[in-house]
């Protein structure tokens, strides 16, 4: 299982928009998500998150700005090579310009108008709750199509 991270910008207390990347490539390529990947080897998940959210969309978040979200599991039955643990975080701060990378091209949404059509299937399920300031664990299922969400379960804490 690939241990990652995924990190949502958000802007107004409390927030009114939230900062998503069009994946450009690689897994997830041609939806829309938060910033992160994957956990380096003596990493934690929180210098992951600093990493790649400079790498991904220019910006630098320090650590004790980020507030932990808790975590979503995902497991793809039928390409077992894509199950993912993933540690969840928001921020409401940063330094730099946001700007595009060779991985993912950001935009701004109005958090009431969140385009879930364009991202992951369970997205819809644990980003309202997150953007609420509830801590998550979660684990879905996916279906053959590696698409869909077969099953799930969610709990607040």
């Amino acid at each position: 299982m690939i241990e990652a991270t995924l990190c949502f910008l958000l802007d107004g207390q409390p927030p009114t928009r939230i900062l998503l990347g069009w994946k450009k490539r690689g897994f997830g390529k041609g939806k829309l998500n938060g910033f992160g990947g994957k956990v380096r080897p003596g990493e934690t998940p929180v210098r992951t998150i600093v990493r790649e959210v400079a790498e991904e969309a220019g910006v630098l978040v320090s650590p004790d700005t980020l507030r932990s979200a808790g975590s979503v599991t995902f497991v793809f039955p039928f390409e077992p090579a894509f199950d993912h643990h993933v540690h969840l975080f928001v921020t409401n701060d940063w330094d730099g310009e946001i700007r595009e990378s060779a991985e993912m091209a950001p935009a701004w949404f109005p958090i009431d108008g969140i385009p879930f059509d364009r991202m992951w299937d369970d997205d819809r399920h644990w980003l309202p709750r997150v953007l609420a300031g509830k801590r998550i664990r979660a684990e879905f299922s996916f279906a053959e199509d590696n698409e869909t969400v077969a099953s799930a379960s969610l709990e607040e804490f």
